[in-house]
């Protein structure tokens, strides 16, 4: 839904289960944080509900374009791990251990582990962070935004990207005899509801459809993490049928996708009074999905929408959104250092420390799914309307030239 869906969990348990918990605002650059902005962390926003969020994604961002993150960057979130393994959204004192009070949270535990994965050589600060996660699995098989809080979607698939990112088989990771992928199971709802995914059932236990739990649980469900995957496109729309297991229930959520794309290619926030505006980062979240799927044809389309429409909301969001921006185009093959005729790898490295390297990508030859007839159409038609004349130049040519000899 937006670009820290640590905190958007957050305020959405707070929602759903009538916590005392404070809700959570969208994000926004700060010009007076709260707390002082220290060396080493991405963006100058207040850090205290998305610190390590954003930070994790922003150098799960930079791994994947191929730049070496600055040291003093990577040392900022180890810094933020408690001696048990867990991590909190943010620690003004990282020098204080974590006490009973320190709010650490499986979102923030769960991307730091893939993102520290991710660069490798921080095996032993991965483990602890997948050993913590497991500890506090709950009997269902999923995980809650907080230790033992209700199970949901968006915690349960970031988790299941830890576990996988650590070597782990989630499958096999499983509390009172449930794994993760029955907990979203029970979150699927059933194809006559649309097939799409819940972020918590209600007081009543009723499931209702979120298009940011179905694109984060779409990854999930196939055992990926924030990164995705970019298998070859299937070259078929997926269809909703009854769900036995966790992968026809990623089918579902992805033809769900599919559908919720199709009008307008791109989703619409679901904030209250908020409905007919754009949703960014969730159609960032949800090219990722589709392509991971095996559907980078069918989100093709949104990619090219965000390439046009979200610069401002990046530049807003700041890392975070820089790195979502990044991490869709990247799984669907599209230049992320040319996107939209902006350098998000350039961008996201002025948010923070400047990176340790930063290799000359060799020009990548890029495979664009059709989009909606659009400028390829074009150029191909112009093109053989070029080739046609200069065939017929060269036939007349040769006509002139035995005219000449005859």
């Amino acid at each position: 839904m937006n670009v820290r869906r640590s905190a958007a969990a957050l305020a959405a348990t707070v929602v759903v289960l009538g916590a005392a918990t404070p809700a959570v605002a969208a994000p926004s650059p700060s010009p007076s944080p709260s707390v002082a902005i220290p060396d080493g962390l991405f963006g100058d926003a207040d850090p205290t509900y998305d610190g390590v969020w954003r930070q994790s994604l922003a150098l799960l961002a930079q791994d994947t374009a191929g730049v070496v993150p600055a040291p003093e960057a990577v040392g900022w979130l180890t810094g933020q791990q408690c001696a048990d393994g867990s991590f909190a959204a943010f620690r003004a004192d990282p020098a204080r251990a974590c006490g009973a009070r320190t709010a650490v949270d499986t979102n923030s535990t769960a991307a730091a582990a893939q993102a520290l994965a991710a660069l490798g050589g921080r095996r032993a600060a991965v483990d602890k962070a997948v050993g913590w996660l497991k500890s506090v699995q709950n009997k269902d098989g999923g995980w809650g935004y907080t230790p033992g809080g209700a199970t949901d979607a968006n915690s349960t698939s970031v988790v299941v990207g830890a576990l996988a990112a650590a070597g782990e088989r989630p499958a096999e990771v499983r509390a009172d005899g449930h794994s993760p992928y029955d907990a979203l199971l029970k979150l699927a709802l059933p194809c006559a509801d649309g097939g799409a995914f819940a972020f918590q059932p209600d007081q009543k236990g009723k499931l209702t459809a979120n298009d940011d739990a179905t694109a984060a649980a779409v990854v999930g469900a196939l055992g990926k993490g924030l990164a995705g995957a970019s298998p070859k496109p299937t070259g078929t729309p997926p269809g909703c049928a009854d769900a036995t297991d966790a992968g026809q229930a990623a089918r579902n959520g992805a033809a769900h996708l599919v559908e919720a794309l199709a009008d307008d290619r791109h989703l619409t926030s679901a904030l209250p009074g908020a409905e007919d505006q754009p949703d960014y980062g969730n159609t960032a979240d949800a090219v990722l999905a589709l392509t991971t799927a095996g559907h980078g044809d069918l989100a093709a389309p949104a990619l090219r929408w965000l390439e046009s429409h979200a610069a401002d909301w990046a530049a807003r969001g700041g890392p975070a959104a820089y790195a979502q921006l990044i991490l869709a185009a990247d799984a669907l093959g599209s230049d992320p250092r040319s996107f939209g005729g902006h350098d998000l790898v350039k961008l996201l490295g002025a948010t923070g420390p400047a990176p340790a390297e930063t290799p000359t990508p060799a020009p990548r030859q890029e495979e664009r799914p059709a989009d909606d007839g659009g400028s390829w159409s074009v150029l191909w038609w112009v093109g053989g309307l070029c080739l046609v004349a200069a065939v017929g130049a060269v036939l007349a040519l040769r006509g002139r030239g035995r005219a000449g000899r005859s």
